[in-house]
């Protein structure tokens, strides 16, 4: 018999799932849904009826949080779908360089560098160029679904 120190895990985690699921019925439009395996805000959805042989179909349409690409899809109304856990969470930010990574800090005084404002969305480099030069910092909106992040907005910081 193998010794218990002989044992290899291909993974460790907490086991937290980054989605839950849900049935598509139960889905409404501007809900947030898993299609091709990435997180999705529900743009479209649409019920048949069902049909002589079989159950009523759910035609979701959706758009990628991240990269806004559009997704489709069709699933039986009894059927569950994956909902992603998504989060929004706010950053009180230090500085910006050069390349448009943000030195953010947390609500618990944690500091991170690894956000990066797009090169595509050049009105928000913009404003917060602006804004850090004014007294008061402004504050990133990060949107966090299935271990990925993205800037999404900002806001002016508390006095």
């Amino acid at each position: 018999m193998a010794d218990a120190a002989d044992e290899t895990f291909e993974q460790a985690g907490s086991g937290a799932s980054t989605s839950y699921p849900k049935q598509c019925s139960a889905l409404r439009k501007n809900e947030y849904v898993v299609l091709k395996n990435r997180p999705c805000k529900i743009v479209d959805l649409s019920t048949s009826k069902t049909g002589k042989h079989g159950h009523a179909k759910v035609h979701i349409v959706g758009t990628d949080l991240f990269t806004s690409k559009k997704y489709e899809d069709v699933c039986p109304s009894t059927h569950n779908m994956n909902v992603p856990h998504v989060s929004r969470i706010e950053y009180q930010v230090i500085d910006m360089d050069s390349d448009g990574y943000l030195s953010l800090m947390d609500d618990k005084s944690g500091t991170r560098d690894d956000m990066k404002v797009s090169e595509k969305d050049v009105e928000m480099r913009k404003e917060f160029e602006a804004r850090l030069k004014d007294d008061v910092p402004p504050i990133a909106i990060v949107l966090k679904a299935m271990d990925e992040e993205v800037v999404i907005g900002i806001k002016s910081g508390k006095e």
